[in-house]
C-alpha cells in the first residue's frame, strides 16, 4: 500500500488554527503518513481578497507548518494557471503519484455542493472525500465521504483580515509567525 495523504485545500489567507487544527486531527484519526497544504491558484468560485499575492500565501502556510512532521506544503495549484478545478488537479497528483491514497478535506458545510462540482463522478473515484463536521449542516451525500469529529473551531480568515485591518488582536487565531509575517509586509492593512 502506498503513502496515505490528506489533502487540505483553500485560499490560506491567511492560514489560522482552524486549519491547523483539522489536519492535524484528520492526521491521527485516519492515521493518514501526512497532510499537504494546498493554497488555491485562482479558485473558480472565490476573487482572492486582501490584494495578497499567491507568493505570500504560500509563504504564510510555509510558516505556519513549520516544524509540524506530518504537514506538507503543495504549490501544484499556485504553479497553473488559470481557475483550478479540483478534478483537474487530483488528476495531476494521482499521475504524479500512483501508488498514493488522497484523503480529500472538506468542511461540512460544502458536502452538500458536491454534486454541483466539476466531474464530481470522476473526482469521486479518484479521492477518498473527509468531511469534518459542522453543527447544522447535511451531511448525508450521494458520495462516499468519511465524516469524523474535530472540535469546533469558529475562525475564519475574513475575521482575521477585518481584525488585523482595523488594528484589532490576531493572538492565538494564526499562529505567531504567521503574525509577524503579516506585519512585516504589512498585508491586510488599510494601507
Amino acid at each position: 500500500m502506498g503513502t496515505r495523504v490528506g489533502i487540505l485545500g483553500g485560499t490560506f489567507n491567511p492560514p489560522h488554527l482552524g486549519h491547523l487544527i483539522i489536519a492535524n486531527e484528520v492526521l491521527f484519526q485516519l492515521g493518514l503518513d501526512e497532510v499537504r497544504f494546498m493554497p488555491a491558484g485562482i479558485p473558480p468560485h472565490k476573487n482572492i481578497s486582501g490584494d495578497t499575492s499567491a507568493e505570500q500565501r504560500e509563504e504564510m502556510v510555509r510558516l505556519a507548518i513549520e516544524g509540524h512532521t506530518g504537514f506538507t506544503l503543495e504549490p501544484i495549484e499556485l504553479k497553473k494557471e488559470g481557475p483550478s478545478y479540483t478534478y483537474e488537479t487530483i488528476k495531476l497528483l494521482v499521475e504524479r503519484e500512483p501508488d498514493a491514497e488522497f484523503h480529500f478535506i472538506i468542511g461540512g458545510d460544502m458536502i452538500e455542493f458536491l454534486p454541483q462540482w466539476y466531474k464530481i463522478e470522476e473526482l469521486s473515484q479518484l479521492i477518498q472525500f473527509v468531511g469534518v463536521k459542522r453543527p447544522g449542516y447535511e451531511t448525508d451525500s450521494p458520495y462516499n465521504v468519511k465524516m469524523i469529529e474535530v472540535p469546533q473551531i469558529d475562525i475564519s480568515s475574513t475575521l482575521i483580515r477585518d481584525r488585523v485591518a482595523s488594528g484589532g488582536t490576531a493572538t492565538y487565531l494564526i499562529p505567531e509567525v504567521v503574525s509577524d509575517y503579516i506585519r512585516e509586509e504589512k498585508l491586510y492593512g488599510k494601507g
